[in-house]
């Protein structure tokens, strides 16, 4: 049945955790990202994220700084855990945020860095990378590659231990961050990636996964959101099976680095999350698959209103101090 004619998923199928928002959200008219300009988007996504997100954590230190990228500056954000001592090198993670390449920013995550600094013990670094579509395919992935490069030459002035990191990112930054995680040149760098935290991710850009034809209304990320943002970040001519948007496409039989994965049933994505992990752990690969069916895209950034979201940020930060040995 097509949803796009048909009633949405009733809400007795969602978490009871998440079915306030969800019921507000469809009784305000269902106006999502697609509906507006991609201006009216990010600052709508700003709104939601600081009303529904997590109270910001107290950390150490907090600092942003610009890095150097192709024909101009970005900004990243480093996020020094409580406790650690300034003098003391810590092991880094890069986090990278979501938002279909379109919206986002270092705000929108603020709090969910923060949280995952101190849980974890690490010092977390967050990218902001230009925007589509002013900025489209590959700008942004590029300029996630170079605030790698910049926190591996800056290392010892960040006090992090390049040797000792771990990336990750929801949504369109878990797109991202997979990509890197699994690219022989940020290693080359200096980078050593330990594992991979992906919330979400968008693996296989063609669209084509099952779920795509399931989530198409009801929520405020649907099949019509994915094609727009996907509209917003490529190129008509662009081959959207290329690794370097599809990564599900070329994931069998490549063994990854250790991987923390969430996906959620009432995702446009869902599906290309399960087989992108099911792939890895075929590979070799140690997945720690976490799937959430009654939750819908963006449990995190709402994760001061949705408490499965608050755990899931703890079970991940506990990942992050077992792969990178810290002392939390």
């Amino acid at each position: 049945m097509n949803r796009s004619i048909a009633e949405p998923v009733p809400l007795y199928q969602i978490a009871a955790d998440a079915v306030d928002l969800i019921r507000a959200f469809r009784v305000s008219g269902e106006v999502s990202f697609q509906d507006v300009t991609p201006e009216q988007a990010r600052a709508n996504y700003l709104k939601a994220c600081a009303s529904n997100g997590l109270k910001p954590e107290v950390v150490a230190d907090i600092r942003t700084l610009d890095y150097p990228v192709t024909d101009g500056m970005a900004s990243l954000r480093l996020y020094r855990p409580i406790g650690v001592p300034a003098d003391v090198v810590t092991p880094v993670m890069v986090f990278i945020h979501g938002g279909g390449w379109v919206i986002g920013n270092l705000d929108s995550h603020d709090s969910i860095c923060r949280a995952l600094a101190n849980q974890s013990c690490a010092t977390v670094i967050a990218v902001q990378y230009r925007l589509a579509p002013e900025h489209r395919f590959p700008v942004p992935l590029d300029d996630c590659f170079a605030a790698i490069q910049y926190i591996t030459t800056q290392a010892s002035v960040l006090k992090v231990d390049p040797r000792r990191a771990l990336i990750g990112g929801d949504s369109a930054g878990g797109n991202m961050a997979t990509v890197l995680a699994n690219d022989p040149a940020c290693q080359a760098l200096g980078m050593t990636f330990k594992g991979q935290v992906l919330f979400y991710p968008v693996t296989d850009l063609t669209a084509s996964q099952p779920s795509y034809q399931r989530i198409t209304c009801g929520f405020p990320l649907t099949a019509r959101s994915m094609h727009w943002f996907r509209d917003q970040y490529t190129t008509e001519d662009q081959d959207w099976r290329d690794a370097r948007l599809s990564p599900l496409l070329h994931a069998e039989g490549r063994k990854q680095p250790p991987l923390f994965i969430v996906t959620v049933g009432h995702d446009p994505l869902a599906d290309e999350g399960i087989a992108y992990a099911s792939a890895a752990a075929r590979a070799g690969s140690e997945v720690a698959h976490h799937h959430l069916p009654g939750h819908a895209h963006g449990v995190l950034t709402s994760a001061g209103k949705i408490e499965t979201g608050r755990q899931l940020l703890e079970q991940a930060a506990e990942f992050i101090a077992r792969k990178l040995n810290t002392n939390c």
